[in-house]
């Protein structure tokens, strides 16, 4: 059975070529995708994609795979750029094509969505809550059909006579009773309301000056907190981190470098040393100020260690001929340190390139 699958038809001719330059590089390295998605940070399924030409790998993938496989990153990146361009060209096509399916189905909608409303002929008449259309007999009548008619009233208002006040004279010329003491005094509506409002107005008046009494009375209090209360400073918010990336610096310390996203494009190796027939590196990320360990050509029962001052991680090979270990958080790469310890008892560690 091949190991590849075939490429699809409709691939570009340059994606078509790039993907099998990594074929072949793959092939050459004598590594399992198992192997190659630990060594590169990038997953199996994603180079399963990348190797069938479902997906154009990245160029941090590209990356990766030549500094695996030993073969001049320039030379691999400028095969990529042409790839990487023929890619968005086809997704441009793809995206025109259905953005026109998606115009002529929103044109095609208005005459799919349904029969246009008839105009309704009359009410329901058999529940007895609507109006019949059809006309009743001549002269009307209660039973005519028709509505009833609201009488619409037209003139002034009639007005209605005053009661008269106590003390009121009547109005010689039959107007009605004015109040004694002149027309001045015809408002005394507006003058019984007068003494409400300057009551609500005073009242008012100390609510506020009691508000700001005890503002007065408590301002010491809360200057005193303002003052005792640190403001944040700038610049201490927590670094922005590049997506896929979960952890920096001290946060690093003990945690599997590919889970939290730091190995693949964000490491390189800052240093190696050969023990016995293994290959002992330190993995370093600036993106996560962490440095690891990993020994590769291993056998099962090999160890290996990373350190950087006090901080050490372990990692032993359990299957298979590799290992990494935990990170440790480090201010810079020439900080950290890998040893490994073979089975047999052969020890090394590394030496900065």
């Amino acid at each position: 059975m091949p190991r590849w699958k075939a490429l699809p038809e409709e691939l570009d001719s340059q994606v078509r070529e790039f993907a099998g330059q990594l074929r072949g590089l793959v092939d050459r390295s004598g590594l399992s995708l198992a192997a190659v998605a630990d060594r590169t940070g990038y997953s199996k399924t994603s180079w399963e994609r990348y190797l069938n030409g479902r997906l154009l790998a990245p160029k941090g993938a590209v990356v990766a795979l030549a500094e695996l496989t030993g073969v001049q990153q320039h030379r691999l990146t400028t095969m990529w750029e042409p790839a990487e361009r023929a890619w968005s060209r086809s997704e441009m096509r793809h995206d025109m094509t259905m953005e026109t399916i998606r115009i002529s189905q929103a044109r095609a909608a208005p005459g799919e969505a349904g029969v246009a409303a008839t105009p309704v002929a009359g009410r329901r008449a058999a529940g007895g809550t609507g109006v019949s259309t059809a006309p009743g007999p001549v002269g009307g009548g209660c039973d005519s059909g028709r509505p009833p008619s609201v009488p619409v009233h037209r003139g002034t208002v009639p007005r209605i006579p005053q009661q008269p006040q106590p003390g009121a004279v009547p109005d010689p010329t039959g107007g009605g009773h004015h109040p004694v003491g002149g027309p001045g005094e015809r408002r005394e509506g507006g003058r019984s309301r007068l003494p409400l409002f300057l009551a609500g107005l005073v009242g008012a008046l100390l609510l506020i000056a009691g508000a700001v009494l005890l503002t007065d009375l408590g301002g010491d209090d809360d200057t005193g907190t303002a003052a005792a209360t640190p403001s944040a400073e700038p610049g201490t918010s927590a670094p922005q981190l590049p997506a896929g990336v979960e952890c920096s610096d001290a946060d690093c310390t003990g945690q599997d470098p590919e889970a939290m996203g730091c190995g693949g494009q964000f490491a390189s190796t800052v240093a190696r040393g050969t023990v016995g027939a293994g290959l002992v590196e330190v993995r370093y990320s600036e993106t996560c100020g962490a440095a690891w360990a990993r020994i590769t050509r291993a056998s099962p029962g090999d160890t290996v260690k990373i350190a950087a001052g006090p901080s050490e991680q372990d990692g032993t090979v359990d299957a298979g001929s590799e290992a990494y270990t935990p990170m440790v958080a480090v201010k810079k790469a020439s900080d950290a340190k890998a040893c490994a310890t073979l089975a047999s008892g052969t020890t090394g560690c590394t030496t900065s390139e």
